[in-house]
């Protein structure tokens, strides 16, 4: 399986990136510049482009725009605007919604692991400034976790970046004690992963295997449930509760990327084989092995396609749908070489 694992290709997210940002949404592979621009894209894109080994010009250009775009979008606060316009201005209030945490998870992506020194140094002042505040959002606290858990990985003295992890962990609520439902909210939602990947982040980075051993009893319960026969079934846009069953319609890219990062980091901390396994299935999603049998990316462009439907295939290939596939071949790759 690992030996046809499809390299990252980054030509639709060059196409989608003008000097300001990387527009959100595309026709079919065309972008669609009246849409404007998104925070929450921008982090993604500086993700991606600091983690890809052995990166080129273009793509080290598009971590600059990135990097830019999300030191603009923040309040000497550290609270973060989202939306941009085509012309750069911005349409909402700095806040400490999932744009905040996603900013600060790519400005610590950017610290841990850009092979550019002038973009680790300008992203962990960036980090420095949005660490200040806390959000009471679950997903925004478990982005800037992960994005708290890579400056320590580079920095482990980082004052800011260890009060906010260790905010994070004492933030979260008791286990339900549901073996039916073990999963801290009433319904799955969106980037459901990135709950469990954020437990365990903390529980290593705070040396607590308590933690990290909850976070990894949540993502195997989470893989299970996404899991059905040899591919998977990933919760759709609707949210999945308990007693529902797959397959269900739309799914979106956004949770497979979101389970790949999450085994990706399993992987790194527990020998079981699922953890890969639950990796290359990611891929595999894309690449055909889903509910309807449907290719969800476009090999040419690199281009992710927007929603898988009962019917067939959203074929426009937005940023995020985009993003999703290269980060989730960027580790599908890893596993790849490791296995050779």
């Amino acid at each position: 399986m690992s030996s046809d694992i499809p390299i990252p290709v980054f030509g639709q997210l060059l196409r989608m990136t003008d000097h300001r940002g990387t527009f959100e949404h595309a026709c079919l592979d065309q972008p669609r510049p009246e849409h404007g621009y998104c925070t929450d894209d921008m982090a993604r894109v500086l993700v991606v482009t600091s983690r890809q080994p052995d990166s080129t010009g273009e793509i080290n250009r598009v971590a600059g725009v990135a990097l830019r775009f999300l030191g603009e979008a923040q309040a000497l606060t550290g609270a973060c605007r989202n939306r941009m316009d085509v012309k750069g201005n911005w349409l909402d209030e700095p806040s400490v919604d999932d744009c905040w945490g996603r900013c600060l998870w790519g400005l610590g992506t950017a610290v841990a692991r850009s092979d550019t020194v002038w973009v680790r140094k300008s992203a962990i002042v960036q980090f420095e400034r949005a660490a200040q505040v806390r959000s009471p959002s679950s997903r925004a606290m478990a982005y800037a976790a992960l994005g708290a858990a890579e400056v320590l990985s580079a920095h482990p003295d980082h004052r800011a970046a260890r009060k906010l992890i260790t905010d994070y962990a004492v933030s979260l609520p008791d286990p339900s004690g549901d073996p039916g439902w073990p999963w801290p909210e009433p319904r799955l939602t969106y980037a459901n992963a990135v709950l469990a990947e954020a437990i365990i982040a903390a529980g290593v980075t705070l040396e607590a295997p308590n933690l990290w051993q909850r976070g990894l009893d949540l993502l195997g319960w989470l893989l299970d449930l996404e899991t059905s026969g040899d591919h998977l079934s990933p919760t759709p846009v609707g949210g999945r509760g308990p007693g529902e069953v797959g397959p269900a319609f739309d799914q979106q890219p956004i949770e497979v990327s979101s389970l790949a990062d999450a085994c990706a980091r399993a992987a790194s901390i527990d020998p079981a084989a699922r953890w890969n396994d639950g990796v290359l299935a990611a891929a595999s999603w894309f690449t055909g092995a889903n509910d309807t049998g449907q290719v969800m990316w476009d090999p040419e462009t690199g281009g992710g396609f927007d929603g898988l439907q009962a019917e067939g295939v959203n074929r426009n290939q937005g940023t995020e749908s985009t993003l999703a596939v290269i980060s989730t071949l960027q580790h599908a790759q890893r596993i790849s070489l490791l296995q050779r």
